[in-house]
C-alpha cells in the first residue's frame, strides 16, 4: 500500500512538471501585465467598454486617455444586437428567438499593424406573452452575460498578441 501512495505521489509531481513545461497557464491569467496601460477606444455610451474597462482594472491595467507607441490600443468599432425567430405559438405569436451579438473591434500593439476580429455569440430566448416583465428581466441577464463573455474573449485576445 506505501508503494502504491509512493508511485501516486510520483506520477503526481511528473503531471505538474510536464503542465509546467509546455507553458501551461489557467485561462483567467493573462499575461497583459507586460504593458503599462491599455489605450480603449469605443462609444461613451458602450456597455460593452464599461466591461473592459472594468476588467482591465481588475488586471491592475492603467487605462490611457491617448494612444501610445509603447502600449497597446483596442478600438470597439461596433457591437450589437439581433433577433432572429425560432419558433411561433400557434396563435402565430413569436415563442422563441435566437439573440445574436456581434462584435468587431481592432487591436493595435507596439511595432505591428492593427489586426481586425470579428466574432458573434448566440443564446436561444423562449418569450412568453404572459410573463412579460419577468422575460424582460430574464433578457437583460442574458445580454449582461453575452457582454460579459464577449469582454472576457477580447481580453483573452489581446493577451495572446500581447505574448
Amino acid at each position: 500500500m506505501a508503494k502504491a501512495s509512493v508511485l501516486r505521489l510520483w506520477l503526481l509531481a511528473l503531471l505538474v512538471f510536464l503542465l509546467t513545461g509546455c507553458g501551461f497557464q489557467l485561462r483567467g491569467q493573462l499575461p497583459l501585465q507586460l504593458f503599462d496601460g491599455v489605450y480603449l477606444q469605443a462609444d461613451r455610451h458602450s456597455e460593452l467598454a464599461a466591461i473592459l474597462r472594468q476588467r482591465l482594472q481588475s488586471h491592475q491595467i492603467t487605462l490611457l486617455n491617448q494612444p501610445e507607441q509603447d502600449s497597446p490600443s483596442v478600438y470597439l468599432l461596433h457591437d450589437s444586437l439581433e433577433r432572429r425567430t425560432l419558433s411561433l405559438f400557434p396563435n402565430g405569436q413569436v415563442a422563441e428567438y435566437e439573440l445574436i451579438y456581434q462584435v468587431r473591434y481592432s487591436i493595435q500593439t507596439p511595432g505591428a499593424e492593427a489586426q481586425m476580429f470579428e466574432f458573434e455569440l448566440f443564446r436561444d430566448y423562449q418569450d412568453d406573452p404572459n410573463r412579460a416583465l419577468a422575460k424582460a428581466r430574464e433578457l437583460e441577464l442574458m445580454l449582461a452575460e453575452l457582454r460579459e463573455q464577449a469582454a472576457q474573449r477580447i481580453l483573452r485576445q489581446l493577451g495572446r498578441i500581447s505574448a
